[in-house]
């Protein structure tokens, strides 16, 4: 526990003063070398021994539509056909492997068929979840550089939120289990109490950032589904793990294990919550 602790207090300052300090090209390159490690770890679930080759190979995909999608500020801001594209291209993908997760472990052949269909979801789980963060922080740059950098902390606070409240109430409340074959300790009543926590922290982080939504229930209605999303993060890469037969995806956080333990609610949370902040809702 003092080892968890203690990485947490050194990484939680570092994230907060990459969101808001880098500098917008820098910011990209840092987003690029956590993807990076993202599909290093997932390389586990395809061929693990070929990790190299097949961490390269996806990551060489993620490079590719840095160099062919706009990257500017600019065409951020302004959200081309090509963002939507790929904002879609995740929330198709999230509502998928929900379904996986649901029908799990009947969905199994799904995840250990061939390799191409492992490499393609270590794709559509990091490749939209690069993009929305870098959609999200370039939001209304030109007007207000941290405004962007205010939405990324928005929707992490809102899965940390999401978490400590799940663990709480379903420390008090929890009786019926969500995904028992995924994650035996999950419960509907611990859902609700994530989805309480998230949205009073999505109205108070709102004000205090002065944030704008829409109207108070388009904020509600997304406040719940990045939330719902999360929890599906979560459980889509335990589904991962116990296929692979993997306890922890790395070991490169003591007391965390990897970087997709530690950001496996985020990888759903921010495509979807970028995907209806800033298209649909």
């Amino acid at each position: 526990m003092k080892q968890r602790v203690l990485t947490a207090m050194i990484l939680a300052p570092l994230v907060v003063a990459g969101i808001f300090f880098l500098p917008f090209n820098y910011f990209i390159f840092a987003l690029l070398g956590l993807t990076f490690i993202g599909f290093w770890e997932w390389s586990q679930f395809t061929r693990p021994a070929k990790r190299l080759i097949e961490s390269v190979l996806m990551s060489s995909v993620l490079v590719a539509s840095v160099l062919i999608f706009p990257t500017d500020v600019a065409a951020l801001q302004a959200l081309t056909v090509s963002h939507k594209g790929l904002l879609a291209l995740g929330g198709i993908w999230w509502a998928l492997a929900s379904v996986m997760v649901v029908r799990y472990p009947a969905s199994t052949p799904m995840i250990a068929s061939h390799v191409l269909f492992r490499q393609l979801y270590g794709l559509v789980t990091l490749i939209p979840f690069f993009w929305s963060i870098l959609l999200l922080r370039a939001y209304d740059y030109d007007a207000n550089p941290y405004h962007g950098a205010q939405l990324v902390m928005l929707v992490c606070f809102l899965v940390w939120a999401a978490d400590s409240g799940a663990y709480f109430s379903g420390k008090s409340f929890g009786k019926h289990k969500m995904a028992p074959a995924v994650s035996p300790n999950k419960t509907i009543e611990g859902l609700i109490g994530g989805i309480v926590a998230a949205i009073a922290v999505t109205w108070a982080g709102a004000n205090a950032f002065n944030i704008p939504f829409q109207t108070p229930w388009s904020m509600l209605v997304i406040a719940m589904i990045a939330v719902i999303a999360s929890v599906m993060g979560d459980l889509v890469e335990s589904m991962f793990k116990r296929v692979s037969g993997i306890k922890d995806s790395g070991r490169i956080l003591p007391g965390h294990g990897g970087i997709l333990d530690r950001i496996d609610s985020l990888t759903a949370a921010f495509p979807v919550f970028a995907l209806l902040y800033l298209w649909l809702l």
